[in-house]
Formats: structure tokens, C-alpha cells, sequence
């Protein structure tokens, strides 16, 4: 059964105060409206798109705290960033992403956004990567959302080095996983 108005809207700020990332498309499926119905629920309540609420909670939480590369140069945007523990990164999957013939996402775009994440979580002036191990568990598609979740697991402060799990889902489905083996210059740290 549908809801009124003022109900679904009032369910539609929870909704997105409780997941901010949550994409008009499925909003519309969970309240089971048109697209269009909930841009202006949102428009009404002035809540910003999707990509203008990720900006708004990167640009808060991260203004001058990535240190081993410019903010611009993280491949997708940062929501969440813990120097030397964890960090989260969402890519959209666009046309320039994929390849023409099956709009299935190129492996070295998943690569450098696990990869940008990996250096971007260290808390150094320079942070590069010494070596991964990475695997690709399943095919990522056009207009698909990855999610990159970035931990450090363990670090040796004689030879400088720090290791870095990313973990890339699309929804609840992991579709990349990788161990990066983060050469840092300043090795006192973790």
C-alpha cells in the first residue's frame, strides 16, 4: 500500500539520513514511486542529489587530510578516510569506463581506485606501492556503483612497508579484492 505524501517524505529524510548514498533509483524502489516523484520529494525537502551529498561529506571530512596524493588524484571520491586504518571510495561506472562492445567496466579502472585508495589511507608525505596481489571475483557493468573499502591490516616499521586489504563491492557483492604492499618514506610510522 502506498503511502501519503508527508509519510513518504518523512521516510524518505530517515532514509537518507541513515544512508546517505542511497541513489534516487533505488529510493523509487523502496518507496515504490517514479523516479521523478522522489527528485521532487528531495527538491521539496531540499536535499541534494547523490553526487552533491557524497561532495559535501568528502569535502568536510577531508580537506587537507589525504597526504601522499593530491585529493583530485584519488581515482572515484572519498566518503570516509582514517589515516593508517581505513578508507572508503565510491566509482560510478560511466561509458568512458567500459568497453564499447559489452559494457563491461576495464580491470585497470577497479585497479587504480583500490590502488588510489591503498596510497591515499597512508599517513606519509610518500606512500608507493612496492607490490599487490589482486583478484577479480566477478564482471562490473556500466551505470554499476563500486564501493572500495580500504584497511590496514599490519605494518613493519623496519622495512618501511604497511599493508593495505581494499575490498571493491557493488551492492553486497564483492567484485574485486586486492593486498597492496605500501612502501611508505617515513617508516617510524605504524
Amino acid at each position: 500500500m502506498r503511502k501519503s505524501k508527508k509519510e513518504r517524505q518523512r521516510l524518505l529524510q530517515e532514509t537518507i539520513s541513515e544512508t546517505p548514498f542511497i541513489t534516487d533509483e533505488e529510493l523509487a524502489d523502496k518507496f515504490q514511486v517514479s523516479i521523478q516523484t522522489i527528485r521532487l520529494d528531495r527538491l521539496e525537502l531540499s536535499i541534494p542529489e547523490l553526487r552533491e551529498r557524497i561532495k559535501h561529506v568528502a569535502e568536510k571530512k577531508l580537506d587537507n587530510e589525504v597526504k601522499s596524493l593530491q585529493i583530485e588524484e584519488v581515482i572515484g571520491e572519498i566518503i570516509d578516510l582514517q589515516l593508517d586504518e581505513s578508507a572508503i571510495s565510491i566509482l560510478e561506472i560511466k561509458k568512458e569506463h567500459v568497453f564499447n562492445r559489452n559494457q563491461i567496466a576495464r580491470g585497470h579502472h577497479l585497479f587504480a581506485q583500490a590502488n588510489s585508495l591503498a596510497v591515499a589511507v597512508i599517513n606519509d608525505e610518500l606512500a608507493l606501492t612496492a607490490k599487490a596481489n589482486i583478484r577479480f571475483t566477478r564482471q562490473v557493468k556500466e551505470n554499476e556503483r563500486v564501493i572500495a573499502k580500504a584497511k590496514v591490516v599490519k605494518g613493519d616499521s623496519e622495512k618501511g612497508r604497511t599493508i593495505v586489504e581494499v575490498n571493491s563491492y557493488v551492492g553486497n557483492e564483492l567484485v574485486f579484492s586486492g593486498e597492496f604492499d605500501m612502501y611508505r618514506s617515513n617508516p617510524a610510522q605504524r
